[in-house]
């Protein structure tokens, strides 16, 4: 293939497999990442700044919109900080369990043991906060990025799978409405809150919901 233009490219190329390795590969990989959970108990032991960076920078390897990479990831620890974000979190969740979310939410929600009460925001050692990028500036002028969602959505897949990979656990908590965090990180216009995500390890103890996944024929329609 020819790319005859102006912008450049450069040689790719990766090791490739027989279809018996393909099979083998793909089994052990979903094997491993069916171990992937999302955990309430965590543990307050330090993670090293530099397990984060790698993981954010792991996250920021997935493809985006015109390759705008439209993110910003608030890598947080500290404490006050933290315990201002607990407060602001459990306002808004006290109001959505209290009269915003219907019933059938509720009772959706039951088997995983949520209420309210957010404080693995205090404990967990990081928290990362997903931030789309809407637009860039540049001086007056403002150029919208593209499919800001669905590039961020991808960007937050890896990172949890980052997050795994590292040994460590994560939550993937969605306040709503969550224009507080950008209030209280002090962003600038251009970016949204997308995910508040708490990363440590889990704590001695810690329990998961004796959940199942849907099976193959439950998530995949065939045309072969």
């Amino acid at each position: 293939m020819s790319h005859e233009n102006k912008y450049p490219y450069i040689s790719y190329e990766r090791e490739s497999y027989s279809a018996e390795e393909m099979v083998q590969r793909s089994q052990s990989f979903f094997e491993w990442a069916d171990q992937r959970r999302s955990v309430r108990d965590f543990s307050d032991e330090p993670v090293p700044r530099e397990v984060m960076e790698n993981i954010l920078k792991t996250a920021s390897t997935a493809p985006s919109g015109a390759h705008k990479q439209p993110w910003t990831f608030c890598l947080i620890s500290n404490k006050e900080l933290k315990a201002e974000l607990r407060k602001l979190a459990e306002e808004e969740e006290y109001k959505s369990y209290h009269g915003r979310m219907s019933e059938r939410w509720i009772k959706d929600l039951e088997p995983l043991g949520t209420d309210w009460h957010k404080e693995f925001i205090d404990i967990a050692p990081w928290i990362v906060v997903v931030m789309k990028r809407v637009h860039e500036r540049e001086g007056e002028e403002k150029h919208n990025n593209y499919y800001v969602s669905e590039s961020v959505g991808l960007a937050s897949g890896f990172l949890l799978m980052a997050i795994h990979h590292a040994g460590l656990v994560a939550l993937t908590h969605t306040p709503s409405p969550m224009n507080f965090i950008a209030k209280a990180l002090g962003r600038p216009e251009n970016e949204r809150p997308f995910l508040l995500i708490p990363v440590g390890k889990p704590a001695k103890g810690a329990m998961v919901p004796d959940l199942k996944r849907k099976g193959l024929e439950e998530i995949i329609a065939y045309y072969e």
